[in-house]
């Protein structure tokens, strides 16, 4: 490269000056644009000259042609090597290279003598910037030592004769000696240390921000699911990936007691801990409104004005559904949310239709409860957004995507899960939070059928219906082959019930009694609306003493209204193991 030439091109470099204008009171820059002693003088009638000390003339800068590149080079305080020929050989190192990297010896190929290169990925770059004539630049690579430097390897054009002639003493003062007719290559490192680590700390600090998140998250969600004895349930929660802030996608099970469960997910619009915490909030009110047995659209009423007491700002959508196993389908209400997919025992997968009001927060909406059939051997599928949202197509096509994913997914509730996160491409990089609810209510055959009974009495009123309930209950008890003690205990719960429901119901009237693997369940329904209360008796009362007493005898016990506008009063006796 010759670098004399080449400077004397650059704009700039020219002896140049500025003529003073005769409003400014700036003296003249250069003397060059003084007039010449034998130039003319100016006529009689011209302006005489403004008063004031004559023009100095400005002391002449050194041209940068008068500089040779060493000069220029060792100037620069970035670190610059030069090198040349198709090995890539040192020609020179600069003193900031030498303080960075230490001395450089010249003539040695650079793979040898320069092992910060190899740290700093230039190497495989010298022989494209060679072979292209582009310069190329690698960002922000770290050495061996902790420096991070950016650097740009430039192409130099070949050393010829006239330029070994012009004596540029780079180094050892033969710079082109060996290099005649060959081409190099100019490294400039930039330290880009300080800008490196500050990037590093915001990493670690939006690292750490949703880790947080993400704990938060999952402190929140169930850590184990509860499993009711009629239903088989798995549920599946992935954060997005890395570059995504971590969303409120949430899922519950709750058992309500009388063999019913609830399920729930929903998922919070907002990312980061602020969209956790209201998550968390939601989740809570969630079960809160579940322990009093409300049907799922009075749930999802109530969800709606907490949410927007909590955040205004924040919209979640939620799905709330109870499943009874005397009825064979699930009733739910939904803000907002994704459908509920249910696929049959053949493998037809059902969509859940109307109702669905507004998102939770929005009010000024009456919701209302819709129902879809989960009968023996189906499999339903509750899930947020982020399993089926894609920006590519509409959120109905990645709808129908999870149905065709379902309708051929067999296995455990894991089992499925797994396959339909793997079916809809989620991967750990995933750009969105995922959760996804799989319930299946298992068809039973042979011998596990027969841990599973149902019998029923109605029950007319009269005097006659205790007797005749207290007998039902003593026969099918014994049929069921349960100790004595159970059975007695049953037969009480049973008196004490029919009792109540005599006493302050209202016809019709119905005796229910419900084995499982687990549990024996005892219920009374009938049409009036009010609930019973537990509650001291006086010594001196005749009544009041029944719901104390079967608080007393039995595992649980509770009440709730009904969709005909009775009630239903209940307990349960867990079975010994």
């Amino acid at each position: 490269m010759n670098f004399t030439r080449w400077s004397a091109r650059l704009p700039g470099t020219q002896r140049r000056a500025a003529a003073r204008d005769d409003r400014s009171p700036v003296p003249a820059a250069r003397a060059e644009y003084a007039r010449p002693e034998d130039a003319p003088a100016p006529p009689d009638d011209a302006s005489p000259a403004p008063s004031g000390p004559a023009p100095a003339e400005a002391l002449p800068g050194p041209a940068l042609a008068d500089l040779s590149a060493r000069e220029i080079l060792c100037r620069v305080p970035a670190p610059v090597a030069l090198l040349h020929g198709p090995d890539h050989r040192v020609a020179y190192v600069n003193d900031a290279y030498e303080a960075a990297f230490g001395p450089r010896p010249s003539g040695v190929p650079a793979a040898a003598a320069m092992p910060e290169l190899a740290q700093l990925s230039v190497l495989p770059l010298l022989d494209q910037v060679l072979r292209s004539g582009t310069a190329r630049t690698v960002k922000s690579r770290r050495t061996a030592e902790g420096g991070s430097y950016t650097v740009t390897c430039t192409p130099v054009a070949a050393w010829d004769s006239e330029d070994k002639a012009a004596g540029e003493d780079v180094r050892t003062g033969h710079a082109g000696a060996d290099a005649s007719g060959e081409g190099g290559v100019l490294v400039y490192a930039a330290d880009v240390t300080d800008h490196a680590e500050a990037a590093e700390r915001l990493r670690t600090s939006e690292r750490r921000h949703r880790e947080t998140a993400v704990t938060l998250q999952r402190s929140l969600l169930p850590q184990e699911l509860e499993q009711p004895d009629d239903l088989r349930i798995a549920a599946t929660y992935q954060p997005g990936g890395t570059d995504a802030a971590v969303g409120g996608d949430w899922y519950d099970v709750i058992t309500l007691g009388a063999g019913r469960t609830a399920l729930v997910i929903g998922d919070v619009m907002g990312r980061g801990v602020r969209a956790a915490a209201v998550m968390g909030q939601l989740r809570t009110a969630v079960r809160a409104y579940a322990r009093l047995d409300l049907p799922p659209h009075e749930v999802i009423q109530l969800l709606d004005g907490l949410a927007a007491e909590i955040d205004a700002s924040q919209i979640a959508t939620c799905v709330y559904a109870v499943h009874d196993p005397n009825e064979g389908h699930l009733v739910y209400a939904s803000a907002g949310h994704l459908p509920i997919l249910v696929r049959d025992e053949d493998g037809t997968v059902h969509r859940a239709a109307e109702p669905t009001g507004p998102p939770l927060g929005t009010g000024g909406w009456i919701h209302t409860s819709g129902t879809i059939a989960l009968p023996p051997g189906s499999t339903a599928v509750l899930y947020t957004d982020g399993l089926v949202e894609r920006r590519s197509e509409d959120i109905d096509e990645g709808v129908a995507s999870l149905a065709r994913a379902l309708s051929g997914a067999k296995g455990t509730p894991q089992v499925v899960c797994d396959r339909l996160i793997r079916s809809l491409g989620v991967t750990a990089e995933h750009d969105d939070d995922v959760a996804v609810l799989v319930v299946q209510h298992p068809a039973r055959t042979g011998s596990n059928a027969e841990l599973f009974h149902n019998a029923a009495l109605d029950l007319l009123g009269g005097v006659e219906a205790a007797p005749r309930a207290r007998a039902f209950a003593t026969g099918v008890l014994t049929s069921w082959r349960f100790p004595v003690e159970l059975r007695d205990l049953g037969v009480l719960a049973t008196s004490e019930l029919v009792a109540n429901s005599l006493q302050h119901g209202t016809p019709p009237m119905r005796l229910g009694l419900r084995r499982t693997d687990r549990r024996l369940i005892i219920e009374v329904t009938d049409g009036d609306d009010h609930l019973p209360r537990r509650r001291q008796a006086e010594p001196a009362d005749e009544a009041g003493r029944g719901i104390s007493i079967i608080a007393s005898i039995a595992t649980s016990w509770g009440s709730r209204r009904t969709p005909g506008g009775g009630k239903a009063v209940w307990c349960e006796f867990a079975l010994p193991r």
